[in-house]
């Protein structure tokens, strides 16, 4: 019997294969992304696509979409937990002192200027502080 969850997957890669082939492609992939508010190059879908592509054809199959997304999944679960270690006084966000105190627990002296422009740099909606989705493009540059 299948679980609720492959259900659902399912579901999920017969919208992103828009073809109805079996299967979704880099194009595929980019578009049903980009529909979610996640921009992908095409050299950025393939890839994706690359990393999980068991048998070689360049495309997803249902099983090889779902070990992608069961890895997409865990690596979002790893950062959390990155993301909680920068928290200070259960706020949802990082701020430059909750910064540089977690990088003096891992041995990198920073002064508070350079923690503010660290903050700076990638807060992407400009309120001082880092949301989890500013950490996570923070983490991935």
């Amino acid at each position: 019997m299948q679980s609720l969850n492959q259900i659902s997957l399912e579901r999920v890669f017969c919208c992103f294969d828009e073809n109805g082939d079996g299967r979704i492609s880099s194009t595929e992939l980019r578009s049903c992304m980009s529909v979610v508010g996640y921009e992908l190059s095409l050299d950025e879908a393939r890839a994706m696509i690359d990393s999980m592509d068991a048998n070689g054809d360049g495309q997803l199959s249902l099983d090889e979409f779902i070990k992608l997304i069961e890895r997409e999944e865990e690596d979002d679960r790893m950062m959390i937990e990155a993301f909680k270690m920068y928290q200070m006084d259960s706020q949802d966000c990082i701020t430059a002192k909750s910064l540089k105190r977690m990088l003096s627990r891992l041995g990198y002296s920073r002064n508070m200027e350079i923690c503010e422009e660290v903050i700076s740099k990638f807060d992407i909606n400009g309120d001082g502080v880092l949301s989890f989705d500013e950490f996570k493009v923070m983490m991935m540059a």
